[in-house]
């Protein structure tokens, strides 16, 4: 690969657990054969489901970070969570690099590369809660905890921040995706 190879942005996909996030990479990733999709790295058991991901226990994380195998790494919700360095190898050539971030640790992500943008899903509370029941790995109490972080602000600070909407049919929001993710061409 050539040193002046082009390089896709990477962007974060945030926003609170429920508002279909996947769901929107996966459309985006399909509607755009440019797109590419990040696999976090996770200390979570691979029974868990959800998302796509790389199962590790907690000590093979930690020795993935001591070994600098991550581009970004952080805690949460007791878990560690992992973007393996191959995230630059996936950018050359690529329109854009999804990835699926957490609030906390957006502004580590804008100082580690150099073409950072954020997509911030939303939806509205009810949808949110209805998405969440439906999946069943959440008790009502964790459901209300969710919901009550669902409307944390993002840190001040970051430079480049869309919001889209997610309540409703997922091809209108993969639509409004596309065109706030997409440079303008001439």
């Amino acid at each position: 690969m050539s040193m002046g190879a082009n390089k896709g942005p990477v962007i974060a996909v945030v926003g609170p657990s429920g508002v279909g996030k996947d769901s929107l990479m996966e459309g985006l990733r399909q509607a755009d054969p440019g797109v590419r999709l990040m696999r976090r790295v996770i200390t979570r058991a691979p029974e868990a489901g959800g998302e796509d991901y790389t199962p590790v226990s907690e000590a093979e994380f930690l020795d993935l970070a001591r070994k600098g195998a991550f581009a970004l790494h952080w805690p949460a919700h007791g878990l560690h969570y992992g973007i393996p360095r191959e995230i630059e190898s996936l950018r050359v050539g690529a329109s854009a690099v999804l990835v699926n971030l957490s609030r906390g640790v957006l502004l580590n992500a804008q100082e580690a590369f150099d073409d950072f943008r954020v997509l911030s899903v939303t939806a509205r509370p009810e949808v949110i809660a209805a998405r969440l029941a439906a999946r069943g790995r959440e008790d009502a109490a964790e459901v209300q905890r969710r919901l009550a972080r669902a409307g944390k602000p993002l840190p001040a600070g970051l430079a480049q921040v869309q919001e889209i909407d997610n309540s409703g049919d997922l091809a209108t929001a993969i639509m409004a995706a596309r065109a706030a993710i997409q440079p303008v061409r001439a």
